[in-house]
């Protein structure tokens, strides 16, 4: 006969406080790196399909616009170049470097706490954009982006704990010299978070200066190179089928200095890439495959991301809707076929084309965040923030996306099935011999943080008691723990003896702390 289930006793405060008290990391019922890939929008027929004319359209269009540096590269490890200008690539070529191709990647931060693996299926969540506005939902209205914005952004990317790595949101229009925008743009993320970041250069002729600075902040270039927290968001074709000179030679140089890659792709469907999901998926993996070619080329096995990110588009109008069912499917798409290649995969996911943190934004949030997720790719990017088809950047929606992306990864985790959580015993028991429910058992209280997750914003009370509490609004809550966040100094800040050194050597526009 089994022996009775435990109820609730006594010792309510050591419950209490033990509830209270933070989980082991891998106790949290969400947490960086959980196991997606189990939504599959695509047959295997299909993913066969897109593969094949991905191979095709490599092989009879190809790209044109490489740089001479590329060309030779390329050309060397076997791709054909045209008369009319344009590298074709044989399929052999392809598979022969995807067979070079870094896999079981890890992307560092520059606290080993926040190394982000890349391996499988693992889902992780983060920002991302070149939102040139600044949102603010109070009064309804938006303005030009900072560098104080974006350090801010990075403070609080800092301080949540559903947002895993911080890739630049925003563009500092405050500093119109390119150069200084920059050097001031890497200042600003690592200064204000240890997580990973990404970032973009809008030259070539920048990057030798960027390291110097990173080389600073890591402690010097082997430091560096053996932990590399920031990578290169590099859009390195323009779409349809071209490469982007200025964007490969950057690439090229953030491959010598040891710098991962995100190859990305961004077409816009009916504009810059077929108007078809399946069309789109088919050019973005085209170009993303070259883009494979072109770095293992260069340097086999270095790290880089299969950024395969084309964007919808309302056909009606012209205009981006990063916040359609139609967006989620493409990344979703996309996720998979990272994963048929057994990449490194990142694609766009959460942004909205709402202007404000409002219900409309939530439901487009969520949505493709959710697809992602359940579809398996590796970095998610735009989850959080992101708004007015990524024109605008909100600090209170990217602490409302915490709550949001926490749900999501809740969908990423799935449903355990074995004998506890079948819980027959605790059926039989509380069935047969107890008071007919679970409310306040140990088996109860002892699962409810491991399996739930509860959002650290959003409202779970009840009518009568939202009234007695003054009716509290969601959105007056981000702004009042924005303010809470940015009140205390970011753990990241560098050292006074650092940050005078870095100044010493390079224009920063932020204030000295």
């Amino acid at each position: 006969m089994n022996a009775p289930l435990t109820r609730r006793g006594g010792g309510r405060r050591a419950r209490v406080a033990a509830r209270s008290a933070a989980l082991a990391h891998d106790l949290r019922p969400v947490r960086a790196g959980l196991t997606g890939g189990r939504y599959n929008p695509l047959s295997d027929a299909e993913v066969l399909r897109i593969h094949r004319a991905a191979l095709t359209a490599l092989e009879d269009i190809g790209l044109s616009g490489a740089p001479e540096s590329g060309v030779k590269t390329m050309v060397a490890a076997g791709a054909r170049l045209g008369d009319d200008g344009r590298l074709r690539f044989s399929t052999a070529l392809v598979e022969d470097m995807l067979a070079r191709a870094a896999r079981n990647i890890t992307l560092h931060g520059r606290d080993a706490d926040h190394d982000l693996d890349l391996s499988g299926s693992r889902v992780h969540y983060g920002t991302a954009g070149a939102a040139v506005h600044m949102v603010d939902p109070a009064g309804r209205s938006y303005r030009e982006s900072t560098v104080q914005d974006l350090h801010d952004a990075a403070h609080i990317v800092d301080a949540l704990d559903n947002l895993h790595f911080l890739q630049r949101p925003m563009v500092a229009r405050d500093i119109p010299d390119a150069l200084e925008m920059d050097l001031n743009t890497l200042y600003a993320c690592c200064s204000g978070t240890t997580k990973h970041v990404g970032t973009s250069f809008s030259d070539p002729s920048h990057v030798d200066t960027a390291f110097e600075l990173l080389h600073l902040i890591a402690g010097g270039e082997a430091a560096w190179r053996a932990r590399p927290f920031v990578s290169n968001s590099n859009c390195f074709v323009v779409p349809p089928m071209r490469f982007a000179t200025e964007s490969c030679q950057t690439m090229e140089a953030c491959i010598r200095g040891g710098m991962p890659v995100l190859l990305l792709s961004a077409g816009m469907a009916g504009a810059t890439a077929p108007s078809t999901i399946a069309g789109a998926i088919v050019q973005s993996v085209a170009e993303c495959l070259a883009g494979v070619v072109y770095v293992n080329a260069l340097a086999p096995g270095h790290p880089a991301i299969f950024g395969t990110w084309p964007f919808g588009l309302d056909l009606r109008t012209g205009a981006m809707s990063v916040g359609s069912g139609e967006q989620a499917l493409l990344t979703a798409g996309c996720g998979q076929m990272a994963r048929f290649y057994g990449l490194p995969g990142g694609s766009a996911g959460g942004a909205s084309d709402s202007k404000l943190p409002d219900m409309q934004a939530g439901w487009e949030q969520m949505c493709s965040n959710v697809m992602a997720g359940l579809a398996g790719v590796n970095m998610i990017y735009e989850a959080a923030g992101m708004h007015a088809s990524l024109l605008g950047f909100c600090h209170e929606s990217l602490i409302l996306g915490d709550d949001l992306v926490g749900q999501a990864l809740r969908c990423v985790r799935g449903i355990e099935v074995d004998d506890d959580t079948l819980a027959l015993a605790e059926m039989r028991d509380f069935c047969l011999n107890g008071p007919g429910h679970y409310l306040g058992t140990d088996q109860t209280l002892g699962r409810m943080q491991k399996d739930h997750v509860y959002p650290s914003l959003g409202n779970r009370m009840s009518p009568k008691e939202w009234e007695e509490r003054d009716k509290p609004d969601l959105q007056d809550a981000a702004t009042r723990r924005k303010e809470m966040i940015l009140s205390i100094p970011s753990a990241a800040r560098f050292r006074v003896d650092l940050d005078r050194d870095i100044r010493a050597r390079f224009p920063i526009h932020l204030p000295a702390y």
